[in-house]
């Protein structure tokens, strides 16, 4: 297990990429279980469990659903669980930095944690950029504007199903 988390360490500081996770269909759900259990937490900070599971299955459905056509279209579909076991690994990893964080947003500390979020969310871009490029064999510009176009997909998304309108008072 110490191998693992290294290897997820390793590839979100770009030593390694994708091509270095172990093919297995084991190692894959393996892989959900991190990522659900701290996006869980980060999650629970500051709704209901219901609504933090809804959004980690639309996150992993979207995750799912951009990456798999990307390699499906480029000739590289045996990637696919590679791909997405580096994408859910260093999604844990990251996500584990961000807690203290994200806890700390709503505290005295917010500006802090606030800067702190914007490096970790730019740390989180630059990793799905780097997974991509080796997955598709392109450079990492490449890499970097399918990254930022998977977070502007997602974020449209996720936004248009989860934030609360509250209505305007007069």
């Amino acid at each position: 297990m110490y191998q693992l988390i290294v290897l997820f360490f390793e590839i979100s500081i770009l030593r390694k990429g994708p091509q270095d996770v172990p093919t297995s269909p084991w190692l894959l759900r393996l892989m959900f279980v991190p990522y659900l259990l701290i996006n869980l937490l980060i999650l629970l900070l500051d709704g209901s469990l219901l609504h933090a599971l809804m959004q980690i299955a639309v996150e992993t459905a979207l995750m799912v659903g951009f990456s798999y056509p990307l390699l499906y279209f480029s000739g590289k579909t045996a990637r696919f669980p590679q791909t997405l076991t580096a994408l859910l690994g260093t999604d844990a990893v990251i996500s584990l930095c961000a807690i203290p964080a994200v806890a700390s947003l709503g505290t005295q500390i917010g500006d802090v944690a606030f800067i702190a979020m914007m490096v970790l969310m730019g740390w989180h871009w630059l990793v799905n950029g780097h997974i991509f490029r080796h997955a598709l064999d392109r450079p990492l510009l490449f890499g970097l504007a399918l990254a930022f176009l998977y977070i502007l997909i997602s974020s449209q998304v996720m936004s248009l199903l989860f934030t609360v309108v509250t209505p305007a008072s007069n």
